[in-house]
């Protein structure tokens, strides 16, 4: 079996298992909060405010951010090691991934746990 450093769970089991387990989080999220909107119609500051200020919708956002983080890290590994055969070009991109990624889950947390 071909093991490579850059992938997440380094076998296409764990990476599988983890890209479907994302998928259902993600899923729930999205449910959640179209429902939410649903029987919100009238939504403003007050009302999100106060459903962001609870500490289980909290950590529900932190998992969701969380979850699309690993879901693209490794929908977007596979792209490239499918697509992109220089394997310097490859590093380069899958660099720069790891960086935005980094840097979105970074502003998330800071955004819902900040003052």
């Amino acid at each position: 079996m071909v093991t490579n450093i850059t992938n997440l769970g380094r076998s296409g089991v764990s990476d599988w298992l983890i890209q479907r387990a994302s998928a259902v989080i993600l899923a729930l999220y999205t449910i959640f909060m179209v429902a939410f909107f649903l029987f919100h119609p009238n939504l403003d500051y007050v009302a999100w405010s106060s459903l962001f200020d609870r500490t289980w919708m909290k950590i529900f956002t932190l998992l969701a951010l969380l979850s699309i983080a690993a879901h693209a890290w490794i929908g977007l590994w596979i792209v490239s090691t499918d697509y992109i055969k220089k394997s310097c070009v490859r590093l380069g991109v899958q660099t720069a991934v790891i960086l935005a990624l980094f840097a979105f889950v970074i502003w998330g947390v800071q955004v819902l746990w900040g003052a």
